[in-house]
């Protein structure tokens, strides 16, 4: 009798990075069912990586319309939460979690620094501060993928000092790889793109789908009718956003001779003579765009976005907002802050919804996934950081139970550490430390 061989989680793995190839870029895919080697493995036996992203926003929220209660279907948000609706099923809205480092040192960087991380920062000339909790994900997980991770930013960092004379790189990057060096954040989308898919020199005038356009054609005769579907509807969305991808690239060129015109960085120029959109809403938007499609081809398993950093300098006049983020955020009991507040949470809804209208074996994308929105404060015009704004979206593999609102508040300080979350999200990532931060302990009903 001839038996056949199952088809190990190894097999599969390989198969789930099928690839286009076509000058010089490799495409990953997302998971195909129909490939036979796919298609011969039981759902209920099948793995898919997982995933691990932070959407950030500074100076705190409008603490009144931030709220929710109950779980599951009668989950009631608050009107700044109302954009994880159709979503919050596979949501943990998460009060009372603080970074007790990050209390009691002064103002903005001291309230940021050590946000991912639960290090003691250092004052004055030589920055220290600590490997954040990303960085030691894509540490362990990122030798599997093409990018270790994505650290993206719609906001340029500040130089210099601030009065708590604690330097300005802690508000201005979220991510660190060492406690001497933050993860430079990439701001311009072209540049994050052109990473993603290899595009170098000459190869950044040939689009992508262009070169790999054999290589489709003959996979499309391997795969079901529903697979050609998806692949069509992949292949549309990677063409659109790379459509806007290339409107951002002549900008950001336009900018440069602009500068180098002037003898001067582009960096140092005001946005949007910077290159930089000075509408948000389509930088935000092409930078959430390009995390989904990372994730959904295994290019990458960890990702950072800062939508607007500690001190943020962004205004919102497409929000009827006068003020920029900074001084608004000192009267963060208006409306206009509110709405300031549920833009930033859209866009982390946004991406879990986009991670979600991708099938993954029986589940999606963001089933095996952990996309956290966080804040460095609680109340902007009190610079008030004993608690934090905080929501997780997706469920690691059914590893993170979903649809629950937890409550810390009024817990003891031992008991509502944010590393203790940290801890217990590496080890649903597999990552197993004794501790992390200020915690040694996993953080309780999670």
């Amino acid at each position: 009798m001839l038996i056949k061989n199952r088809p190990t989680a190894s097999d599969l793995k390989m198969t789930r990075r099928t690839v286009l190839r076509g000058a010089g870029v490799t495409m990953s895919l997302p998971l195909l069912s129909s490939l036979p080697c796919v298609a011969a493995v039981e759902e209920s036996k099948q793995v898919f990586p997982k995933r691990f992203g932070v959407v950030f926003m500074g100076n705190g929220v409008n603490e009144d319309h931030w709220s929710a209660e109950g779980d599951g279907a009668a989950m009631k948000l608050g009107r700044t939460l109302e954009p994880l609706e159709p979503i919050k099923h596979k949501v943990n809205v998460i009060h009372g979690l603080f970074q007790k480092r990050a209390t009691g040192q002064g103002i903005h960087p001291a309230q940021t620094g050590c946000l991912l991380s639960g290090a003691q920062i250092q004052k004055g000339a030589i920055i220290r501060a600590g490997i954040t909790v990303d960085q030691v994900m894509a540490n362990h997980i990122g030798q599997d993928t093409p990018q270790q991770s994505l650290v993206l930013a719609c906001e340029q960092p500040m130089t210099g000092y601030h009065e708590t004379n604690f330097s300005m790189a802690y508000s201005s990057h979220l991510s660190w790889q060492s406690p001497e060096s933050p993860v430079p954040n990439e701001v311009y989308p072209s540049l994050a793109w052109d990473n993603l898919f290899e595009n170098r020199g000459s190869l950044r005038n040939l689009s992508i789908l262009s070169r790999v356009k054999d290589d489709a054609k003959a996979l499309t005769k391997k795969i079901s009718a529903s697979d050609k579907a998806k692949l069509d509807e992949y292949m549309t969305s990677l063409r659109e956003v790379e459509r806007r991808v290339e409107g951002m690239r002549k900008t950001k060129e336009t900018a440069e001779e602009a500068a180098k015109a002037k003898n001067k960085p582009v960096f140092s120029m005001d946005r949007p003579a910077n290159g930089l959109p000075e509408d948000l809403r389509e930088h935000a938007r092409l930078m959430t765009d390009i995390i989904a499609i990372a994730f959904q081809t295994d290019k990458t398993r960890v990702a950072t976005l800062l939508l607007a950093r500690d001190l943020s300098a962004m205004y919102y006049p497409f929000l009827n907002v006068k003020d920029g983020h900074h001084a608004a955020s000192h009267d963060n009991l208006t409306d206009g802050y509110e709405r300031v507040s549920r833009f930033h949470l859209s866009q982390m809804a946004y991406l879990a919804k986009k991670l979600d209208d991708t099938k993954e074996g029986s589940g999606t994308v963001l089933d095996n996934s952990c996309i956290m929105f966080i804040n460095n404060m609680w109340i902007g015009r009190k610079h008030d950081n004993t608690r934090l704004p905080l929501v997780l979206a997706g469920g690691l593999g059914g590893t993170l139970k979903t649809g629950r609102t937890l409550n810390y508040v009024g817990k003891k300080d031992e008991d509502r550490k944010l590393c203790s979350l940290f801890l217990s999200l590496m080890d649903r990532m597999d990552i197993k430390l004794d501790s992390f931060g200020d915690a040694a302990n996993r953080l309780e009903n999670l």
